[in-house]
C-alpha cells in the first residue's frame, strides 16, 4: 500500500481537527457526561470510523479496507478490557465527575502519541526482520494463556501506579487538591503540579502498557503502518466516550477475558503461518518459505467478531440467570 506524505499529513491533522474541537466542547463547559451524550459520540466515532473503512474501500480496495476494520474491532476490544482499570485509576485519584472527560482525553492523546512511536518502530523493526513475527506470535499466545488463567474478573484491581508517575511526584511538588481542570498552578509564588496532571499521565502510561499486546496483535493483521496507526487512533478516540456509555455493563462482560484471549490466540496462530510463508530462517527449510495456508481477512475479521459477539451474549445471559456473577 503506498501511502504518499500528504495523506499521513491530512490523515493526522484531521484527527487533531477531531480531538481539538471535543477539547473545546469539553473546556468550554465541563459537565458530568449523561449515558445520552456518550451514546451520540460513541455513534459518531464509530461512524467516523466506517467512514474512513469505506473511503479504503473504494480508493485503495477491499483488501485493505478489511484489514483496517479487522484492526479497528481488535483494538476497540482490547481497549474495552483497559475500562476496568480506568475506572480502577479514576477511584483511586478521586476524579471529580465534571473533569473525567477531559483527563480521559488528554490521557489518550499521550497514548496515542506514545503509539505512534511503537508503531513506526514495530513496522520498521518487520520491515528489516521477518522472524519478528514468531516473537509477536509467541507473546501474543503467552498473553492469551495468561488471560485465560486469570478466569473471569482478572486481576484489574491490582493496578499500581507506574514508576514514571511516581518519579514525577518525587521531583514535581503536587497539590493535595484538585484546582478544577488545571494541571498546574501557582501558590504563595511557587509553581505546583496538581493531580490533574498526575491522572493524565497515569491514564497514557497504563494505555501504552495495553498496547504492547494490542500492537503485535493489529501487525498481524495488516503491515501496513498507516492502517495500523488509523485503527488505533479510531479505536483510541471513541474509547473514553464507551467509558461512559458502559458504566455498570463492564461488571456484567464477566467472560470478556476469554473471548479477548481467544482472539489473540487466533492472530498469534495467524503470525505463525505468516512469518512460515515468509520464512527466511536459514536453518528452517534452508531458509525457503513453508508451503503453510494463511488465513485470509475475510475469516480473520469473522472469526474474531464471532467469538465477542458470543462473548458479550454468553456473559449478559450468564449475568441475568445469577445475577452475582457481576460481583
Amino acid at each position: 500500500m503506498n501511502v504518499p506524505a500528504w495523506l499521513w499529513f491530512a490523515t493526522i491533522g484531521a484527527l487533531a481537527a477531531v480531538i481539538l474541537a471535543d477539547l473545546f466542547l469539553v473546556d468550554h463547559k465541563p459537565h458530568a457526561v449523561t449515558i445520552k451524550e456518550a451514546t451520540y459520540w460513541v455513534l459518531f466515532y464509530v461512524a467516523l470510523a466506517g467512514l474512513f473503512g469505506l473511503g479504503l474501500w473504494f480508493f485503495a480496495g477491499g483488501q485493505y479496507a478489511g484489514e483496517f476494520f479487522a484492526g479497528y474491532i481488535t483494538e476497540y476490544s482490547l481497549s474495552v478490557d483497559n475500562l476496568f482499570v480506568f475506572v480502577i485509576i479514576m477511584s483511586s485519584f478521586a476524579v471529580p465527575a465534571i473533569h473525567q472527560h477531559r483527563v480521559l482525553l488528554v490521557g489518550i492523546v499521550i497514548a496515542l502519541l506514545m503509539r505512534g512511536l511503537f508503531i513506526a518502530a514495530g513496522a520498521a523493526v518487520i520491515n528489516a526482520l521477518s522472524w519478528v513475527f514468531y516473537l509477536f506470535a509467541a507473546f501474543l499466545i503467552y498473553t492469551a494463556v495468561n488471560m485465560v488463567r486469570q478466569g473471569v474478573g482478572g486481576d484489574d484491581e491490582e493496578w499500581k501506579e507506574p514508576k514514571v508517575v511516581g518519579l514525577i511526584r518525587r521531583v514535581l511538588p503536587v497539590t493535595g487538591e484538585y484546582h478544577g481542570s488545571r494541571t498546574t498552578v501557582r501558590i504563595d509564588g511557587k509553581r505546583w503540579v496538581t493531580p490533574m496532571l498526575i491522572v493524565m499521565i497515569a491514564i497514557g502510561l497504563t494505555d501504552l502498557l495495553f498496547a504492547l499486546d494490542s500492537i503485535p496483535a493489529i501487525f498481524g493483521l495488516t503491515q501496513e503502518a498507516y492502517l495500523v496507526f488509523s485503527a488505533n487512533a479510531f479505536a483510541l478516540m471513541g474509547l473514553r466516550q464507551l467509558y461512559f456509555l458502559l458504566g455498570g455493563l463492564l461488571k456484567k462482560l464477566i467472560y470478556l477475558s476469554y473471548g479477548l484471549a481467544v482472539v489473540l490466540g487466533f492472530i498469534g496462530v495467524k503470525l505463525v503461518l505468516h512469518a512460515l510463508h515468509e520464512n527466511e530462517l536459514p536453518f528452517l527449510n534452508n531458509g525457503e518459505p513453508l508451503p503453510v495456508p494463511e488465513v485470509g481477512i475475510g475469516v480473520s475479521l469473522s472469526v474474531i467478531v464471532g467469538v465477542l459477539a458470543i462473548t458479550a451474549i454468553t456473559s449478559l445471559v450468564a449475568v441475568r440467570r445469577n445475577p452475582a456473577l457481576a460481583d
